[in-house]
């Protein structure tokens, strides 16, 4: 197998980007993880041809690409055109982990308050159109309802799960949430071995080369729904060894486009790391907590060449980016930030 960090920005479409759209980039990659408002993006943007802030804008109040918690009860983002046979897929999963965090924290929900308070959130949608959380707050209000912010996320979270809600317009630093039925056009139901047949390859189109183990990570389904997805995918995977591991790939992998020498600013929360259940290949161990916290909490990083190499500051004025491995020219650096400077303004 070829080297695998230069595999990997090339089918991230990190190196070399095919697609000029960023609801291409967001169902190419099936789902990215959104977690970070803000920066989530970026992380699409800077995978398209021509970086664009407003591009995003238009995909996303559009309803061509939409935000909603759903793999591993996170924030995913997900193309309209995907949105429905992923939700049946990955949802009763993801409610039952949201479910075990629930009790964990010791919150309990009835049912019949599921279904009661659902109601009122999809009613605020769809008055508002792009309701914020405030928003619903206020509807909870006039019906005499008054609940504590914690226990408030988790029916929001649950009514997005179910597809109540989604996302509404983008907005500069809030979620908004938009009923779904006005959002997303209905699509005819795919069975369960078509959606987890291109849930696989779509995921390891975009990721390869990648493990087993990671797969199962990402995608937050039981190792035998996986296991199955890749036998589904027959001929067109393969698996090869590297360093002991059993990576797969795709027919279609791409090989060719690697530029020595690059940067890249990637964003927290990236799927460049959290695709992968282990990091290692272009994180060093030793470095891991600069990258991200044993809880989930996951920092800016710069990438030179693939290899996870220092922390940079998105928010700033001008360019602050501090290396932590390697030895580094700032040109390289400066470049990657002028393009995400460009996008910002685009």
């Amino acid at each position: 197998m070829n080297n695998p960090i230069s595999l990997r920005l090339l089918n991230q479409q990190l190196i070399c980007p095919q697609f000029h759209s960023p609801e291409e980039v967001v169902s190419y990659m099936c789902a990215i993880q959104a977690q970070e408002y803000r920066m989530m993006r970026w992380a699409v943007e800077m995978r398209t041809r021509k970086p664009s802030h407003q591009a995003f804008k238009k995909a996303f109040d559009e309803g061509m690409i939409v935000r909603l918690h759903l793999m591993r009860g996170t924030w995913q983002l997900v193309s309209a055109k995907d949105y429905w046979w992923m939700l049946d897929l990955c949802a009763p999963k993801a409610i039952s982990v949201t479910k075990g965090w629930m009790s964990s924290n010791k919150i309990s929900i009835p049912d019949e308050e599921l279904v009661q308070i659902r109601e009122m959130i999809a009613q605020a949608a769809d008055d508002k159109g792009s309701a914020t959380k405030e928003d619903i707050v206020q509807t909870l209000a006039e019906k005499g309802i008054r609940m504590d912010d914690h226990r408030l996320s988790y029916h929001i979270r649950m009514a997005e799960m179910c597809g109540i809600i989604c996302s509404g317009d983008l907005l500069p630093m809030k979620a908004t949430y938009a009923l779904t039925a006005n959002k997303v056009k209905p699509a005819t139901k795919m069975d369960r071995d078509e959606a987890l047949t291109m849930l696989t390859r779509k995921y390891f189109q975009s990721r390869q080369p990648a493990t087993l183990e990671d797969f199962v990570w990402w995608s937050g389904l039981n190792i035998s729904d996986c296991r199955r997805g890749i036998e589904m995918l027959g001929n067109s995977i393969r698996m090869e060894n590297w360093r002991g591991r059993a990576f797969y790939l795709t027919d279609d992998c791409r090989t060719r486009g690697f530029r020595k020498d690059t940067y890249t600013l990637i964003p927290p929360y990236d799927e460049y790391l959290i695709s992968y259940k282990s990091r290692d290949i272009v994180l060093s161990p030793e470095y891991r907590h600069k990258a991200h916290s044993n809880n989930g909490l996951f920092q800016p990083i710069i990438a030179h060449d693939g290899m996870i190499c220092g922390n940079w500051s998105p928010f700033k004025e001008n360019w602050q980016g501090e290396y932590f491995m390697g030895e580094h020219q700032q040109e390289g650096a400066l470049d990657a930030w002028q393009r995400y400077k460009n996008y910002q303004k685009g």
